[in-house]
C-alpha cells in the first residue's frame, strides 16, 4: 500500500520565466486541513489572493471560530553572499508574482495530497513542504537544501493579522501586537485575552530573529477585488528569522495555536511520518471496503475526501454530551474556504466521504450528531462559524437525512443506530404532516410537500443577497417531493422491519402512495416533455428546465413512473449535461447566465441560473444506470471531466461550480465536499468490480452496544 501512496503525485505543469507562467502559479491553489476545520492554504506562487489564505487558519473554540493567524511568509535566500532572492510572492509586492521569481520554481507537486515545491537557481536546489498534524492547530513548513554546497542563508519573514477568517482584510489592527522570546520559542501575542498567542520555533538548525517591526501599508488581495470585497489590508511584520541551510538537513518552521507542551510533543520529522502513515491507513481502509479504490484516481479522491470530515471541537457542549454517551461528534465541512458544516451537504456527501472510503464508524458519528440536532422535525441547514446553534431554514436537508441513513444501514447493517433513530424519524414525518417552520407542510388536498416563507431560501438553490432570494421556488418543488416520497417509503419499510405494523406505519405507506399518484399527475408536462420544477408556485407552475427533476429517477425509491424516465433523461442530457456536471438551468431559458463572476449580487444572480454543479453528476450517473443498467463504461465516461478538474483551481480536489459554457472555468470554493464525494462514489459504482461484503467495524459494534444501554 505504501507504493500506492507514493504513486499519488500530481505535478503542476510549469511555464518557467514567462508572465503567463507566473499568472498560472498565482491562480493555482493548494489546501491542507487538520481535521478540526482549520487549514493552511494559498497559491503555488506563495501569493495570498484571498482573505481566506494563510499558512495557519486555526479552528478555535466558540465563539472565536476560525481565525487567520499566520497570514503570510516571505521567503528569501542568500547564496554565497549575494543579494537575497525571493522564493515566491512577497508581502510588499502583494497580489502578483514577478516572472523572474517564477523562474526559480523548478517543480511543484502534490505528494499524497500534500504540497511540495522545488526551487532551483545559482547551482542550488531547495525543497519546501507544508503539512499539518491531525487534530492540531499547528503547521509545519519544512525546507531542505537538496543540491548545492552553500553557504545558503534562508530568511523567513512572517506577517500576521489575527482576524476571523470571514472578516474583511481591512479590519483595523486595534490592539498592540507583541513578540516575546524564551529558549528558542517565539510568542506572538495579539493583545486580546480571548485569543491564544501564535507560537513559533525553528527546528533543525540554529536561528536568530532580527527585529524590524512594521505594519505593511498595503497588502492586496486580487481575488477579493474581483469578487467585490475589500481587497486592501495591513499586516504586522515583526521581523525575520535568519537560518543557515546545510545540505540534506531539513529545517522546519513550526507555527501553532496550541500549548507549548502540545507543540513540542512531536518532532517535525516524526510529524510528517505520522501524517503519511495516517494517509496510508485511509487508503487501506478504503481498499478493504472497495477494492476499486486501489487505482490512483480513486485513491487521490479518498485523500481529498479526508479534508472535509472534521471534529467540531469548538462546540464543547455537544462534544461533552456525545462523550458522555460513549459517542463522538463528527460533521462535514461543506467546502473550503468559507463554508462551515451544512446539513444538506453533509447528508448528500456522507456515502462518498465515509461509506465508500471505509470510514463507517465516523459515518455513524455524523448521523447520530445530526439526529441530536433535530428540532421541530428539521435538521440544521448550517452552523455559522463560531456558533453553537444551528440555523434550520431548509426544506430538503432533513429528507436527505433519510437517504444518508438508508445508505449507511445498507453498508454497515448497523440496526442499533437505525432503531435508535426511528422515534426521531417518526417525529420528523409527523411534523411535516401537520406543518412545521418556514411553511413546510403537506398539502392535505394532494399529499405533496409545500415549502416557502417570505425572505427565505429553503431548497438547495439557496442564493440570497441583500434580502433578494434569487430562486425562491416557493410551492411544491420537484426534488423536495421526490425526496419526501423516498423518505416515506424508507420509513414504512423500517417500521415494518422493526416492529409490528400499526396505524402510523400504515399511514406512512398510504401517504407515500398518495404522493406517487399526485406527483405523476401534477409534475409531468406533456407539452414540455419533462417535469415542472415547481407546481402551485407564486406564479403558477414553473416551466424552467432544471436538473432537480433527475431526483425523481435517481433516488432509491423513484417517484416518477418508469415510462417517463427516458424522456426526462433525454432532456437533461440535451440541455443540462456538461463534462463537469449538470447546468442548473437550460441555456434557452431567459434567465440563463453563462458565467459566474463579478460582485456578490452578480454571482448570486448566476449561482443557480445556469452555473454547473459538479455534485449533480452523481444523481445523473444513478439515473443513467437505471435506464441503461449494463452501461457502466458509458456512465464512467461522464466522470472524465471531473477527474480532469483535479488539475485545476484547488489542486488535487474538485471545486464547487463551473461556468455554464466552455471552457467551463471553475468557480466558487476551491474544494467542495459533495463534488468530491459524488465523483468518488460514482467512480466506484462504475468500476464494475463486486463490492466487498458489508460489515460493522468491531469498534462501532462495541460502542453501539454500550450506547443502546
Amino acid at each position: 500500500m505504501r507504493r500506492l501512496l507514493d504513486r499519488i503525485a500530481r505535478p503542476l505543469a510549469l511555464q518557467r520565466g514567462t508572465d503567463d507562467g507566473a499568472e498560472a502559479l498565482v491562480n493555482a491553489e493548494w489546501l491542507v486541513t487538520n481535521g478540526l476545520g482549520g487549514y493552511a492554504s494559498g497559491t503555488v506562487a506563495a501569493v495570498n489572493t484571498r482573505r481566506y489564505h494563510g499558512l495557519l487558519v486555526a479552528a478555535l473554540p466558540n465563539p472565536v471560530g476560525r481565525l487567520v493567524m499566520l497570514n503570510h511568509l516571505t521567503e528569501r535566500v542568500c547564496v554565497a553572499g549575494a543579494e537575497p532572492s525571493a522564493l515566491g510572492g512577497e508581502e510588499r509586492v502583494a497580489g502578483r508574482l514577478d516572472a523572474e521569481v517564477a523562474r526559480r520554481l523548478a517543480a511543484f507537486r502534490l505528494e499524497a495530497g500534500l504540497p511540495v515545491w522545488e526551487y532551483e537557481w545559482s547551482g542550488i536546489r531547495i525543497e519546501k513542504r507544508v503539512f499539518m498534524p491531525h487534530k492540531q492547530n499547528t503547521v509545519y513548513v519544512r525546507y531542505c537544501l537538496t543540491n548545492g554546497d552553500g553557504p545558503v542563508r534562508l530568511e523567513l519573514h512572517p506577517s500576521l493579522h489575527f482576524r476571523p477568517y470571514e472578516s474583511p482584510v481591512n479590519v483595523r489592527i486595534s490592539t498592540r501586537y507583541s513578540l516575546s522570546q524564551s529558549a528558542g520559542l517565539y510568542i506572538f501575542d495579539a493583545g486580546d485575552p480571548q485569543l491564544p498567542p501564535l507560537r513559533m520555533r525553528i527546528e533543525g538548525a540554529s536561528a536568530s530573529f532580527v527585529h524590524e517591526e512594521r505594519v505593511t501599508s498595503e497588502f492586496l488581495y486580487p481575488v477579493e477585488e474581483a469578487r467585490g470585497y475589500e481587497f486592501r489590508g495591513t499586516l504586522w511584520a515583526p521581523g525575520h528569522f535568519d537560518i543557515e541551510l546545510s545540505p540534506d538537513t531539513p529545517v522546519t518552521l513550526v507555527a501553532s495555536a496550541e500549548s507549548e507542551q502540545v507543540m513540542a510533543a512531536v518532532p517535525p520529522g516524526d510529524a510528517l511520518a505520522y501524517e503519511e502513515e495516517r494517509r496510508r491507513r485511509l487508503l487501506d481502509s478504503a481498499i478493504a471496503t472497495h477494492p476499486e479504490t486501489a487505482d490512483e484516481a480513486a485513491a487521490e479522491l479518498v485523500l481529498a475526501a479526508d479534508q472535509f470530515i472534521f471534529t467540531p471541537a469548538g462546540r464543547i457542549v455537544d462534544t461533552t454530551r456525545a462523550a458522555a454517551t460513549g459517542d463522538e461528534i463528527r460533521s462535514v465541512i461543506a467546502g473550503y474556504h468559507w463554508f462551515t458544516d451544512w446539513g444538506r451537504d453533509t447528508m448528500i456527501s456522507l456515502e462518498g466521504l465515509t461509506l465508500v472510503t471505509g470510514r463507517h464508524r465516523e459515518a455513524g458519528f455524523i448521523l447520530r450528531t445530526f439526529e441530536h440536532y433535530v428540532r421541530d422535525g428539521l435538521i440544521p441547514n448550517m452552523f455559522p462559524d463560531g456558533s453553537n446553534e444551528g440555523l434550520y431554514h431548509t426544506a430538503d436537508a432533513t429528507l436527505w437525512f433519510f437517504h444518508a441513513l438508508h445508505r449507511y444501514v445498507e453498508f454497515t447493517d448497523d440496526r442499533r443506530t437505525l432503531v435508535r433513530a426511528l422515534p426521531t424519524l417518526q417525529g420528523i414525518v409527523e411534523h411535516h404532516l401537520k406543518g412545521t417552520k418556514f411553511g413546510i407542510r403537506v398539502d392535505p388536498a394532494d399529499g405533496l410537500l409545500v415549502q416557502g416563507a417570505e425572505g427565505y431560501q429553503l431548497t438547495w438553490m439557496d442564493a440570497k443577497v441583500d434580502g433578494w432570494v434569487v430562486t425562491p421556488r416557493r410551492g411544491k418543488a420537484v426534488e423536495i417531493n421526490a425526496l419526501w416520497y423516498n423518505a416515506l417509503r424508507l420509513l414504512a419499510t423500517w417500521l415494518g422491519e422493526e416492529r409490528k405494523n400499526d396505524g402510523f406505519t400504515s399511514r406512512v405507506a398510504d401517504e407515500a402512495e398518495r404522493v406517487r399518484e399526485s406527483f405523476n399527475k401534477r409534475f409531468w408536462s406533456d407539452e414540455l416533455g419533462y417535469l415542472f420544477d415547481v407546481i402551485d408556485g407564486e406564479q403558477g407552475d414553473a416551466r424552467h428546465c432544471r436538473p432537480n427533476q433527475i431526483f425523481a429517477i435517481s433516488l432509491d425509491h423513484p417517484v416518477l413512473d418508469r415510462t417517463r424516465w427516458e424522456a426526462v433523461l433525454d432532456v437533461v442530457e440535451k440541455h443540462l449535461l456538461t463534462p463537469v456536471g449538470l447546468r442548473s438551468l437550460a441555456p434557452d431559458d431567459p434567465d440563463f447566465k453563462s458565467r459566474y463572476y463579478g460582485d456578490l449580487r452578480a454571482r448570486d444572480a448566476a449561482y443557480h441560473q445556469g452555473t454547473v454543479w459538479a455534485w449533480l453528476i452523481g444523481p445523473w450517473v444513478d439515473a443513467w444506470l437505471k435506464v441503461h443498467p449494463g452501461d457502466a463504461a458509458g456512465a464512467r465516461r461522464f466522470l472524465d471531466g471531473c477527474i480532469a478538474a483535479l488539475d485545476d483551481f484547488g489542486l488535487g480536489t474538485i471545486g464547487e461550480i463551473f461556468d455554464a459554457v466552455e471552457p467551463y472555468t471553475p468557480r466558487g470554493c476551491i474544494a467542495q465536499a459533495w463534488s468530491v464525494a459524488e465523483v468518488l462514489r460514482c467512480w466506484v459504482k462504475t468500476a464494475g468490480a463486486p463490492r466487498a461484503p458489508r460489515a460493522v467495524e468491531p469498534a462501532l459494534e462495541d460502542e453501539e452496544v454500550g450506547a443502546s444501554r
